[in-house]
Parts: structure tokens; sequence; C-alpha cells
């Protein structure tokens, strides 16, 4: 190889001969990631090349595509049903409510409206006559609403729940019955005659007053119609509800009221009955045997004495329950009251919400402000109106929050010097997210996914903070392109330079809310699919759209026109850039040159111990110490320039003449590049910063053991409000809650009573059930049918042995011996379906408790018709309904001996209370006792599965935590291969999955120290947290991998690039989240809000502290490592030449470098085009040798003197 000639010897055109040696030389395997990671660059720059050409076209295209999207939301729908929202997907309980659905229908048989009464004073005792006073003029009041809807007026009598209406086959006797049924009121005060002044119906007869529960004794009315009409069986039916005297036979609470009847018990005496004693074993309703209420359904906060005596209560409770809206529209259809107003089922909803409204608010009125006793109402459409009130957008937050991102986004791109001013970038950029958070969910509505809660409260927050993250990053990168880049390839260069950290993050964060979708709780699948897709609409729109907005923004430069207002010129566009002359040691650069090339020695020196190059352009006498850039940022800049080299006798020479203050020049770079890298990659620093963040861990894993799961009412409810009051006196007096035990098809009942007894007695010993008195049967239908075929039994043998039946005759028996008779015969067999042998061989209960299995179905039909009351009162709800069959003991026919069997049953359900429910744990440990029972149930035969709200909503808690951390383990193997195939660097990915791990477990122990309880929410924005923080570790990540030198030098370049845009989208997300703080709802503050703040944080510190120090120490090598042919001769300096530059050459250079020389040409061009980055002239204080690390031997040299050991 030729060798060149001595520096003294060349001629002044001599071109050095081209090195045999390539510049860049990729280090070991990695020359397949570069190459496809610079392919993959390749078409982002042929996009951004093609977008810039026709940016017009493109953003006309895009905004119209995204606004047609947009256009979606008009057809968006918001769901407010609970059991839509929270039970899970393709679950046992969605299975269960759909076998539910499918045989009873959609709802359920009533709804419940509440009043609960606590006192003012904390610990009062609420079982006085005074206390019960004040009970009875908020339940008056409630129970006298009335609302006038479709010209008509509705009251509680015409809507209200009436259980087992009996059907009477005298006229008069059924419309008597049907405007006196009263309606079901559990109350404490029917335990007392003022109970029945909440009951609003009256009849009326010839000569009597007007009938009303508070005069109406049934044994005495009965005494005095039965000369005048057939009343026996209805008689029967009486006795047998154990009616007797209703309401006039009981105590009154004011015996000196004038209306007090003659047949209360005080009504002589005068005296004020012990409201303790009369409310000890609860109440009962009109009817004794159906219609008993717990003492716990009535008081709450209850104390008893040693020998568990009722002493005193700090609560009391009543429920007014109302038919549901399919019952309403079925009992007045076709009644003379609606045919004029074309009667529908939704204006028998409509007429429901608005008495419950009504109730309500005149319930919480009801009291003045200065009782001593305060009522909190609630009902079915309080929840409902809550929910939609949680559900809808509110408009004030949202243009709020847009506002607020626009006036960041305008000021923070702003900048003195017009040329570079990106004020409308920003702004344009704001707005583009804005309509792509827009169309994304318009997509969304397309699509049929329904909008809830976390879709309108918190997703156009927290999407707009997603999205504009990258909008920075790209708006940063356009600024910075390298020097000469043609002005028509300045789009595609910023797609090259950024695209690539673009799609890795919201790649990453698509995957994230996708993995997110396998929580199978409808509302969070459905806000994570949305926020998935919107996402992907904001990834179109940044990659595609606002690279137009910048190409226009670039030809507003070029054309110098203002910022934001680009209809007028730029001031800044006279501006010249003028180079004065100034000494370079014994040589001037010539003034007015418009191109000045000049060859200038340098020297290239390899670091024995690492691959690392430093090139250095020696001064006259010795080495100048550099400006403070210790890691030598600009070491790896992508270009040269005329500034790098005049940079070398700035410290001595004249100063640029153009120079702009420092607080105009200082911005998140300059403080990432001067201020924050040297201090973070110091060695004591990383020390430190290991240390806290390992406490940090440490703290979370303690913490995420205090992470209770659960989500009450009480926390989404905001607070203060009238319906917090009322969750909060429910939660804390009254945690009842009903539940039911179904027995499915597939198995013969008739022949599994046994294991259905069995099944009964094993729900029924569950800690959570409540059981009934002792002194009352379970209220089950198979115990009420038995019980019933037990009564009609005793009856005919009454009857038998009295001769009154014979073989032959029922019609001198009664009506219930008549009955029983009628059972008797049946054998079940379709040839030969009576025997009346029977009489006197069979039983209709067994010696062992049970049906005799040939009459199961047909004593089944006997009973439903026969025994209305029974039958509502214990909720039986039979699917198929059995056959209507009406009993006539006087038919001589004998075709009244024919009873019809009822089909075999595939629906049928035992009805239970589940009490002393106040945490998620009391909940898991009831499911699991009542799913235990059912499977026991199920190996002898029966299918049976629990119902109600406790295991609708509370049995995802049992697979809660390990869907949890699948989802998250899945997430976590997804990122690292997306990040992987993307960056083609494994090591990188599995330093930014540790980084997001660790997130992950800190969020989660933060949780736990601010009391957040797990639940599907939390358990959403955890998993979308994986996502969400490789938005702060990917840019720091990508930076190192790509950047050359010793790992603390490329660290350091690492933050310098990225410090700006990260912060700014940590800022900008932290903008859109801060509206959420102003909701009215404390469950939006807390767990979106607070939770969401804290992963940004904790985002910024891992992505801009911990992974740093992390990658400085565990990174991965470099993947292209600068190097040249070395050399072991020293050439001399060159001699002075006239007019040309010189530089001494230092007499002894360190010994940990190999000598190599190297020629360079140094081009001074003109002023850039408008709109290029000029780097600003440094004014930073000298860099301190002694601040600089030693590591294991004298320090590396950079362009300008020392610079720390490679790491």
């Amino acid at each position: 190889m030729a060798r060149p000639p001595p520096l003294g010897e060349l001629p002044p055109g001599y071109t050095p001969p081209a090195r045999p040696a390539t510049p860049q030389i990729l280090a070991g395997s990695l020359k397949a990631p570069l190459w496809l990671r610079a392919y993959f660059q390749g078409l982002l720059f042929s996009l951004g090349c093609g977008i810039q050409r026709h940016c017009g076209k493109v953003l006309f295209l895009g905004l119209l595509a995204f606004g047609a999207l947009a256009l979606g939301l008009r057809v968006a729908i918001i769901e407010t049903d609970l059991e839509q929202l929270w039970v899970e997907v393709g679950s046992r309980v969605s299975q269960e409510l759909e076998y539910t659905k499918e045989k009873l229908g959609e709802e359920a048989a009533y709804t419940s409206q509440m009043l609960i009464q606590t006192p003012r004073q904390e610990g009062e005792n609420v079982l006085t006559p005074e206390a019960l006073d004040l009970h009875l003029q908020a339940a008056l009041t409630a129970s006298k609403v009335q609302v006038s809807l479709y010209g008509k007026s509705w009251d509680l009598n015409k809507i209200c729940y009436k259980s087992g209406v009996p059907l009477i086959e005298n006229g008069m006797i059924e419309r008597m019955i049907e405007k006196l049924f009263p309606c079901v009121i559990l109350t404490p005060l029917d335990c007392f005659w003022e109970g029945a002044k909440l009951q609003g119906g009256s009849a009326y007869l010839p000569g009597r007053p007007d009938i009303q529960w508070t005069n109406l004794d049934p044994e005495q009315l009965l005494a005095e119609l039965g000369p005048f009409a057939s009343l026996e069986g209805f008689r029967e039916l009486l006795d047998k509800a154990q009616v007797g005297q209703a309401y006039v036979g009981r105590p009154c609470l004011h015996p000196d009221d004038l209306h007090c009847p003659p047949s209360a018990p005080n009504h002589h005496s005068r005296q004020a009955p012990n409201v303790a004693q009369e409310l000890s074993g609860g109440c009962h309703g009109f009817s004794h045997k159906f219609m008993h209420w717990q003492e716990e359904l009535l008081l709450g906060g209850m104390a008893r004495d040693p020998q568990g005596q009722l002493l005193r209560a700090e609560a009391l409770q009543s429920t007014f329950l109302l038919m549901s809206p399919r019952q309403l529209y079925e009992h007045f259809r076709g009644d003379y009251q609606t045919h004029d107003i074309g009667w529908s089922e939704e204006q028998a909803g409509t007429v429901l919400q608005a008495w419950q409204r009504r109730f309500v608010q005149l319930a919480q009125e009801a009291l003045p402000e200065n009782a001593s006793q305060q009522i909190h109402a609630f009902s079915s459409t309080t929840l409902d109106d809550i929910l939609h009130a949680f559900s809808e957008v509110s408009a004030a937050r949202v243009v709020g929050g847009y506002l607020l991102m626009l006036a960041y986004a305008c000021v923070t791109m702003l900048r003195w010097d017009c040329a570079q001013s990106q004020g409308a970038v920003g702004l344009a950029g704001v707005l583009l997210v804005a309509l792509a958070v827009a169309s994304g969910l318009g997509l969304c509505a397309l699509l049929g996914i329904a909008f809830n809660a976390a879709t309108t409260q918190v997703l156009p927050f927290l999407a707009l903070g997603i999205g504009v993250d990258d909008i920075f990053l790209l708006a940063h990168a356009f600024t910075e392109a390298p020097p000469g880049s043609p002005l028509q390839e300045r789009t595609g260069e910023c797609l090259r330079r950024t695209g690539t950290s673009v799609t890795l993050t919201s790649i990453n964060n698509m995957v994230a809310f996708f993995m997110a979708a396998l929580v199978p709780i409808p509302a969070l699948r459905a806000f994570s699919l949305q926020a998935a897709i919107v996402v992907g609409c904001n990834f179109a729109a940044v990659m595609l759209v606002f690279p137009a907005v910048l190409s226009l923004d670039l030809r507003r430069r070029h054309c110098r026109r203002l910022d934001v207002l680009c209809c007028f010129s730029s001031p800044c566009s006279a501006r010249v850039i003028q180079i004065l002359p100034q000494e370079l040691g014994n040589g001037t650069v010539p003034v007015g040159v418009a191109h000045l090339t000049a060859t200038v020695q340098a020297f290239a020196h390899c670091e024995a111990s690492s691959q690392h190059v430093v090139t250095i352009l020696p001064p006259q006498a010795q080495l100048v110490p550099p400006p403070s850039d210790p890691l030598g940022s600009e070491l790896f800049s992508p270009g040269g320039s005329t500034r790098d080299l005049l940079g070398q006798e700035e410290g001595t020479g004249q100063k640029a003449a153009c120079k702009s203050l420092p607080c105009a020049r200082w911005n998140l770079a300059h403080f990432a590049r001067s201020q924050f890298a040297p201090l973070l990659l110091q060695s004591h620093t990383k020390a430190v910063v290991l240390v806290l963040f390992g406490a940090l861990l440490g703290l979370s894993l303690y913490g995420a053991t205090l992470v209770q799961d659960g989500l009450a009412l009480t926390d989404v409810v905001p607070r203060g409000t009238k319906e917090h009051a009322f969750l909060s006196a429910q939660l804390r007096y009254f945690s009842l809650y009903e539940v039911a035990l179904v027995t499915q098809g597939g198995f013969d009942y008739a022949h599994s009573q046994r294991a259905l007894f069995d099944l009964h007695q094993r729900f029924s010993s569950l800690k959570a059930v409540l059981p009934p008195p002792a002194t009352q049967a379970p209220r089950t239908w198979l115990h009420y049918y038995r019980s019933w075929l037990q009564g009609i039994q005793a009856a005919f043998d009454q009857d038998w042995a009295s001769g009154r039946i014979t073989r032959h005759s029922y019609r001198n028996g009664s009506e219930d011996g008549a009955l029983a008779y009628k059972l008797l015969v049946q054998t079940g067999d379709a040839q030969e379906p009576l025997d009346f042998s029977q009489l006197t061989t069979k039983k209709l209960v067994d010696k062992e408790g049970l049906i005799p299995p040939e009459l199961f179905y047909m004593g089944l039909t006997v009973w439903v018709s026969s025994d209305p009351l029974g039958l509502a009162a214990s909720q039986a709800n039979f699917y198929p309904p059995p056959p209507e069959w009406l009993h006539d003991k006087y038919d001589t026919t004998g075709e009244n001996l024919r009873i019809p069997a009822a089909q075999p049953l595939e629906f049928a359900q035992f009805p239970f209370l589940l009490r002393g429910l106040q945490k998620t744990a009391d909940f898991v440990e009831a499911i699991e006792g009542a799913r235990a029972a059912c499977a026991e149930a199920s190996q002898a035969g029966v299918h049976a599965y629990p119902s109600g709200s406790p295991f609708l909503f509370w049995e995802q808690y049992l697979g809660l935590r390990r869907c949890f951390l699948l989802a998250v383990c899945i997430l976590l193997l997804c990122t690292f291969l997306v990040c992987a195939l993307l960056l083609l660097n494994p090591w990188t990915a599995a330093l930014i999955v540790l980084v997001l791990a660790m997130m992950t477990v800190e969020l989660f122990g933060i949780m736990g120290f601010l009391g957040i309880k797990l639940s599907a929410i939390p358990v959403v924005i955890l998993v979308a947290s994986i996502g969400i923080g490789v938005e702060f570790t990917v840019h720091v990540a990508l930076g190192f991998l790509t950047a050359q030198g010793s790992r603390n030098l490329r660290a350091a370049r690492a933050l310098e690039r990225t410090f700006a845009p990260v912060t700014d989208g940590a800022i900008s997300t932290l903008l859109g989240l801060l509206m959420l703080a102003g909701s009215n709802f404390d469950f939006i503050v807390r767990y979106f809000f607070v939770v969401l703040t804290i992963l940004t944080l904790l985002g910024l510190l891992h992505g801009l502290v911990l992974l740093p120090v992390l990658l400085s120490i565990l990174g991965p090598p470099p993947e292209v490592v600068q190097m040249y042919k070395e050399s072991t001769e020293v050439l001399s300096p060159p001699a002075p030449q006239g007019g040309g530059l010189r530089w001494g050459v230092p007499s002894t250079l360190p010994q940990s470098f190999a000598r190599v020389t190297t020629s360079m040409t140094v081009a001074l061009h003109p002023p850039p085009l408008p709109g290029a980055y000029i780097h600003p002239a440094s004014e930073e204080p000298t860099w301190s040798p002694a601040a600089t690390p030693a590591a294991n031997g004298p320090s590396n040299l950079g362009p300008r003197g020392l610079c720390p050991a490679t790491g």
C-alpha cells in the first residue's frame, strides 16, 4: 500500500488516497439485524418522501377519512346494564344467567325501593315510639306518591307487587279482593296497627264505611257476608294463610289515636307498646304464615342481652316492592284504563321510573332538617340514574383538557427564531390526535362495541396523552434533521429516524390493550378493545397525516412565513448569518469566502482496551480543555460542520457576532446533555439509583400484600351525595342479599326428592345463609308443597273417619278433603288413571316425608292452583308452569277427577338470604361454599346452581388474580417478542421487559399503600401499564442501541436525543389526565386519575433514570463501530503555508492509544436554507478534568480534550 508523503511535502491540491479499510465495520453477528432495520427505515424514508411530495393530498384525504369514521359516534350505544357490564363473558355465571333468562325471561319478579332510617347522633337507639313515628311519617309520605303520565294517575296500589292474589269464583268478592289485596311492603311498622296505613287499597260495600286495611277485620267481614255468598273456599284460604284479624289485631304505637281499633291489644290499656319486644323475632305482613319479615330485614345495628332478647337497634329499614315493567304492562294490557293510550311495555317502564324518582325525592324530604333521625332512600332507578350520570361525557372537561393540551403543545414548540418555531405544528398535532380519537371511537361504534363509563370518562383523555407523545417525538426529530439533508427529503429523514420508535410503541400499546381484553369482564373488555382501536387510529394519524402537516410547515418556513399566523411574512427572513474573521493559530479564515475547503491534520487514536475511536484535532502547543460536554455527546452527531472546527478556538478567539440569550437557548435537550446525563452516569450516582429503585421495588412487594380484592358501589357513587349516604348505611347495617338455589332440568324431580332436601339442608348450613326462625318451616316450594299435601291428607282422614267422605262420594267433605280424595285415586297410568282402592292404602306423603313419584306432578298442578299464597311465598318460578286446574267439589260428571300432570320441571328455585357479607373475602367464601354444595348435589344427579347478585358480580374474584397474572405474563412475553423483532436485539428487549415488570410490580404495590382495591378496572390499568410503559423506555433503548462508543457515551447520547420528547410526552399525558381529577365521581379520581398519574411518573423515572443506568452497565455492545487502518508511524506536522491553517503537535500522547493518522476535508458552506437546524453557539462552562471519573487507566481523549472512560 502506498504511503502518503510527509505533510511538509504535500502540494496545495493534494488529496490523500482512499483508505482501504471501510469506515463502518459491523460488529459481530449484527449484520442481519442492521440490514433488516435499514430496510424498514428505508421503507419509512420512502413513505415520508412520498407524503412530503403530496402533503396537501395526503392531509385532505386523511382528514376526510378520519372525519368520516368520527361520524360513527352518532350510532354509539352507552351500556348501563350492570349484568351486561360486569358478568364474565363465557363464564359459568353468564351461562347460568342465560339459562335463567331462557326459562323465565329477562326481568326479575319485582323491583325494590328502600328506606333506611338512622339517628343523627351516632349509636342512638331507634327502637322507640318517637323514632317509629318518624319512620311512619317518611314511609307514609313515600307510599302516597302519585305521578301523572299519559293522562292517568299512578299510585302505589296500581304498580306495587302483590303476592299470590287468589282467584275467586264470586265476582263481587273477587273485585273487592283485587282492590284490597295488600302490596308487599317489608317494614317494621307491620308489627303495629300503623302498618296498615301504608296500604292504599279500599273497597265499598252497601251499608258500610269504606273498607280499608286500617278498619278491616277479615274474620268479621266473612262472617257478615257468609249468609249472602258461598265463601267456604276463600275462608279456608285465609285460615291456611293465618290471616286472622290482619292489622286490627296488632298493638297501636299510639293507643290514644282516635282511629286505633278496639281490637288492638293496647286499645283499652292506653299503654305504649314495648317496641323492642314487639319487633323481637321480626314482623308479619297480613299473612302470618307466608309473610314473615325477619329481624335482619328490618333492623340494623342490633344489640341483645345475654339471654338473646332484643334491646336496641341503630337503623330501621322498609322495603316497597313494585312490579317489573313487563308485569305492569301485562297487568293493564286490555284494561279500560289504558285502552286509549297505546299501552306498551316501554310506557310501563317510564311510569315505574317516574314513580321511583318521586318516591326517593319525597322520602328524603319527609323529615325536617332538625329531626333527630335521617332518612336515606334508594330505588333501582336511582342506581340506573347513577350509572347514566357515570357514563355521560362531560363536555366541559373534555374541552378543557384539550384546550390545556393545545396550549401546552403550542407554548412548548414555539421558538424565538420563527424559522424554527413549530407552534402551529403543535396545535395541528393535538387537533389531529383529537380527531383520531374521535374516529377510533366512531369505528368502535360502527363495529358494535358498546360504550361504558370507562370509555366516556377516561379514554378520551388517556388516548390524547398517549397520542400526543408521538407528536412531540416527530416534531423534535424534524427540527434536528442532519445538516445538509435535501429539503425534499426532510420528512423522509424524520420518519426514518423516529418511525421505528413510533411503530414499536404503538404496536406495544395495541398489543397491551388487546391483551387486557383477556379480562373477561364485558365493560373492561370493551374499554380495552376501544383503547386498542383508538391507539391504532392515533398511529395511523401520526405516521400518515402528521408528516403531511410537518411538510406543509416546512414550506411555510421555506417561504419565510410567521408561525401560527402563516399569512404574514417572518421578520427573521432578513437574517444573515455572518462569520467574522478570527485567528486560528497563525492563520485566519478569509472574509467573504462562500466556500472554503481546507485539508487539516488529525489524529485518530484507538484505545487498546476497546474498539472506541477518538479523533483529535491538535492545537498549537497543547490540548485545549473542552466545554462542559464530558460525554462527547456531539462525537457521533450525524455530520460534521464548520462550527465543530471553529469551536476548538472559541475559548480564546472572538465570539460569533449573532448570539442569543441563554434563557432563549435553554431546552430539555440542553439540560440532558450538560447537566442530567453527566450527573446520572457517574459511578456513585448509578449506585444510588440502583439502591433507591431496589428499595422501591422491595416496598412495592410488601405493598402488594396489602392489596385487597373488591369494588363496592360506595366506591363508584360520588361521596357526599344522598345516594352514597344510603349505600354506606346499607353496607353497615343491612348487608343482606337475596339469592336463589336454582335447580335445572335433566333429572327426575319426583325420584330425586331426598337429594333436593339434602341440597337445601346443605345450602342452609352455610355460614353466610340467614337461617329461618326456629318456629317457621323452611321457605321453599318443596317444603310448602309437602306441608300442603300433609294438610289436605289430615283433612281427608278426618272426613273419612267421620263418614263425610266415602269411597264413592266426597261432596259432603271439606274442600281440602275433596282435594285429597281426587289426588289419592290417581295412578299416573294413562290406561287406568284411577284406582279408588288407594283411598285407604296410600298416603299423599309417606313416612319418610316423600311424595309418591306417580302423584308428584299431578299434585304439583293441584297445589299451584289451590294455594296461590304459598306458591308466591315460595318464589318457585316453575318452568314450564303447571297447567291451570279449577277444583269444583260439586262436579258430578267425573271429569273433575282427571287432573292433568304438570310437565317435568326444567327450572325451579329455593330462595335464601345471605348475611354478613362486608368484604370481598366474605363473598368469595360464600360463593365457594355454595358452589361446593351444588357440586355435591350433582354427584347425586341433581343439577343446580346459585343465582343472585353476589354470584353475578363477585364470582369474578375467584379467578381475577390468576387472570391478571396470566395476562401480565403473556403481555410481557409479547412485548419481548415485539421489541426483539423490531429492535432486532433480544438483549435490549430483555432489559426493557425487566423495567416494565418492575413498573407493574411497583404500581401494584403503591395501590396497596393507597388502599386501592383490586378489581377488573385496576387489572386493566395494570395490564395496560406495560404498553404505556413502552412509551417511556423504547425510545431511550433504541437511541442507545444505534449510538456508537462506550456504554456511558451511548447512554448519554440516547438521553440527549430522547429526554425532551419523552418528558414532553409525559407532561402531555399528565395534562390529559388532569381533567379526570375534576370528576364528580371519586371512583374516577382514585381508580383512574391517581393510578394513571402514578403510572406516568413511574414510567418517567424508569425510562429516564433507571433504564439509562442499566444500559450503561448491562447494555448490549454497539451495532456499528467506527474504525480506521492503523499506522505505526506518527506523521510530522505540516509546515506553515501562506494563508493556511496550522496546529502544533503535542510532544507526547497517552500510552494507551495506538497512533493512527488520517486526513479530512472541512467545508465552510453558506447559511443553510430556512428551516434547517442550526446548532446554537456554545457558552457552556469549561469541563474540569478533575471531575472525570477514571476507569482502569488513562482517560480517553475526545475531540476537545478529556472525556470519561468507556463504561
